[in-house]
C-alpha cells in the first residue's frame, strides 16, 4: 500500500494504481523510456493496472514482465470502460492519464495525476486532476516518492 500523509488533509491510502497507456506511459504505442522500471517498483507497493483500447496493438508486448495487469476494451466506450474498471476496484485508487476519456475515472479516484507529455493533455482533464505533471516519469515518481505529493497537496 502507498500511504500519503498530507498536512491538513486526510491520509490518502492507495492500493491500486491505474495507468492509461497511450499518451500517458506510452507514445505511439511504445512504452516511454524510464516508465518500465518505475512501474515494476510501483508493483511492489500496489496493484498496478494498465488500461487501453490498444490503438497500436502493442500494449501486451510492451508491458510484458512489468507485473502490471493489462486491461483492454473497445475504443468506442473507453471512458465508460475505464470508469467501470476503477469503480470495481472499490476505492483506494490512484489514476494517471492524459485524455478526455480519463475524466470519469479521475472523478472517482482517490488521487488523480494528469500527464502532459508528448501527446499533450486534454484541457478538460486538468480541472478533474489533483496534480498535473510534465511527464510520465514525473507522475510515476510522485507515487514512488510521496513526499513530493505532500508538498504539492498540503493545505
Amino acid at each position: 500500500m502507498i500511504r500519503i500523509d498530507v498536512p491538513g488533509r486526510e491520509i490518502i491510502e492507495i492500493e491500486h494504481v491505474v495507468l492509461d497507456y497511450n499518451g500517458t506511459i506510452a507514445l505511439d504505442g511504445q512504452l516511454i523510456e524510464g516508465a518500465a522500471w518505475r512501474i515494476r517498483e510501483l508493483c511492489k507497493s500496489a496493484h498496478v493496472y494498465v488500461l487501453t483500447a490498444d490503438t497500436y496493438g502493442t500494449v501486451r508486448s510492451q508491458c510484458d514482465g512489468l507485473g502490471a495487469e493489462v486491461k483492454t476494451f473497445p475504443r468506442a466506450n473507453a471512458a465508460e470502460c475505464k470508469e467501470e474498471i476503477v469503480r470495481a476496484l472499490g476505492g483506494k485508487v490512484a489514476c494517471v492519464g492524459n485524455g478526455f476519456n480519463d475524466i470519469k475515472m479521475f472523478d472517482i479516484a482517490d488521487l488523480s495525476i494528469a500527464i502532459m507529455d508528448g501527446e499533450g493533455v486534454c484541457a478538460g482533464l486538468i480541472a478533474h486532476s489533483d496534480v498535473l505533471v510534465r511527464s510520465a516519469e514525473e507522475g510515476l515518481d510522485l507515487l514512488l516518492k510521496t513526499d513530493r505529493l505532500r508538498a504539492t497537496l498540503r493545505t
